[in-house]
C-alpha cells in the first residue's frame, strides 16, 4: 500500500507577505488585483479577509464591495518563487520522491519508509514544524494510500493541520463531505450535481459508475473512482519545467507602442533571469498580445538556444511588431520561453565579445540574485526600465 502525502502551504501568497511586512499580520489581506481600478481577481486572501465571504479567482471588484477596509498588495512573485524553492529544500531532506504540483503544492511518496521514520503522523508533523520554524511558512498536510485522497486530506485540516486517511477507510472518511472536495468538482459540475441531487461524497458512491459515466462522460467515471477513495499514485519526478513566461496586463488599456514595448523588454529581462537562475537556456521565444476587447495573438519564433537578454528581446520585438496590426489598445502584453537546455559555457584560448558578454551576464545574474532584480537594470531605447 502506497503512502503519499500532499503538503499545502496555508494561504501562500498572504503568509509570504507577512513575512515580508509583519504589520500585515491578523489583518484582512488581499493578494491580487489593484480594487482602485477594478481590475484583476484575487489571487489569495487571509482567513480574516474570508470571514467577509472573500475567495480566491473573486473578481477584485467584488472583494472590495465586500471587504473595502482589506489591504490589497500586489504581490511579490519573486519572493514567492524563493520561498517555495526553501520549501522544497527542506522536503528534500526527508522524501525520497517529490513532485512540485504547483508553487505551493507538493507531493511526497513515503512509501516502504516507516522503518526509517516510524509513525507517518509523527513524520509530518516533524515536517510541519520544522518549515513553519525556519521559514515562518504555516501548513497542511494529507496522508493516504493515494495523491487524490492525500489533497482532500491537506484541505480538511486547514489551517495548520495534519490528516492520515487510514488505508481502508478512504470511502468512509469521504462519505460525510460535501461533492466540493473532489478534485475536478468545479462550479458548473456542482451545480449540475446538486441538481440531481447529490450534495455528499456518499451520494455519488450509492449510485454505479456506469450511471456517471453516461451522464458526464469520462469526468463522470473520474468522480466515482474519486469519491469511493480511488486515485493516482504516480509520480512525474522526471518531468521538466515546461515554459517560463511573464506577462502585465495594464490597468487601463494601452495604446502608446513604445510603453508596450518598454514593458515587453523588462518582461524579458525577468524570464532571462529565471533562466540563469536555472542554469537554461531557451530556443523557443513566444509572445502573448491580447487588445481591449480580449482579442488575443500568440506569435513564436525558434532561434539557437540562449539566455542573453538583447538577443531574446530582439526575436521578442520582431514577433510583436507582426503580431500588433490593429488599432486598437493593448490590455496584455507577455513573453513565453520554451524548448530549454542545460547551459554549457565552452573554455576558449581568446577572450571574444561572446565570452565577455557571457561573464557580464553571470556577473548581473549574480548581483539580482543577492540584491534583487531592480538592483541592476539594462537600458532599452534610451530608457532604463
Amino acid at each position: 500500500m502506497k503512502t503519499i502525502f500532499h503538503l499545502d502551504l496555508d494561504t501562500f501568497f498572504v503568509s509570504v507577505e507577512r513575512i515580508l511586512d509583519p504589520n500585515l499580520i491578523g489583518k484582512p489581506v488581499i493578494v491580487g488585483g489593484n480594487p482602485e481600478f477594478g481590475r484583476g481577481v484575487v489571487a489569495a486572501c487571509s482567513y480574516e479577509a474570508r470571514e467577509f465571504g472573500l475567495h480566491s479567482a473573486m473578481p477584485i471588484k467584488q472583494a472590495y464591495k465586500l471587504c473595502p477596509n482589506g489591504i490589497y498588495v500586489s504581490g511579490t512573485m519573486g519572493e514567492y518563487s524563493r520561498f517555495s524553492e526553501e520549501v522544497k529544500k527542506i522536503l528534500e531532506r526527508y522524501s525520497p520522491i517529490i513532485q512540485q504540483a504547483s508553487i505551493d503544492e507538493f507531493y511526497m511518496d513515503f512509501t516502504g519508509t516507516a522503518k526509517i521514520y516510524g509513525s507517518m503522523f509523527a513524520l509530518g508533523k516533524k515536517i510541519q514544524d520544522e518549515i513553519k520554524r525556519e521559514l515562518l511558512l504555516p501548513c497542511s498536510i494529507g496522508i493516504g494510500s493515494n495523491k487524490t485522497i492525500a489533497k482532500i486530506g491537506s484541505d480538511y485540516g486547514k489551517p495548520f493541520g495534519i490528516t492520515y486517511i487510514l488505508p481502508g477507510m478512504e470511502k468512509e472518511f469521504l462519505a460525510p463531505l460535501p461533492v466540493e472536495v473532489i478534485p475536478g468538482v468545479g462550479r458548473v459540475m456542482l451545480e449540475s450535481l446538486n441538481s440531481k441531487g447529490f450534495f455528499k461524497v456518499k451520494d455519488i458512491t450509492e449510485l454505479s459508475e456506469e450511471y456517471f459515466a453516461l451522464t458526464y462522460g469520462k469526468a463522470g467515471t473520474a468522480l466515482w473512482s474519486k469519491a469511493n477513495g480511488f486515485g493516482s499514485s504516480n509520480f512525474n519526478i522526471n518531468r521538466e519545467r515546461l515554459s517560463i513566461s511573464k506577462e502585465r496586463t495594464y490597468g487601463k488599456d494601452e495604446v502608446n507602442i513604445t510603453k508596450i514595448e518598454d514593458t515587453l523588454f523588462n518582461l524579458t529581462g525577468k524570464v532571462c533571469q529565471l533562466l540563469r537562475d536555472k542554469n537554461w537556456e531557451a530556443a523557443t521565444v513566444s509572445i502573448k498580445l491580447r487588445y481591449s476587447d480580449f482579442v488575443t495573438i500568440t506569435r513564436a519564433k525558434t532561434i539557437k538556444a540562449t539566455n542573453d537578454d538583447k538577443i531574446i528581446f530582439e526575436t521578442a520585438l520582431k514577433l510583436l511588431k507582426n503580431a500588433y496590426t490593429r488599432r486598437v489598445a493593448v490590455r496584455l502584453i507577455g513573453i513565453h520561453l520554451t524548448n530549454f537546455s542545460e547551459f554549457n559555457t565552452q573554455e576558449t584560448l581568446f577572450d571574444n565579445e561572446n565570452v565577455v558578454r557571457k561573464d557580464m551576464l553571470k556577473a548581473v545574474t549574480s548581483i539580482r540574485d543577492k540584491f534583487g532584480f531592480s538592483s541592476i537594470k539594462f537600458g532599452n531605447s534610451g530608457a532604463q526600465k
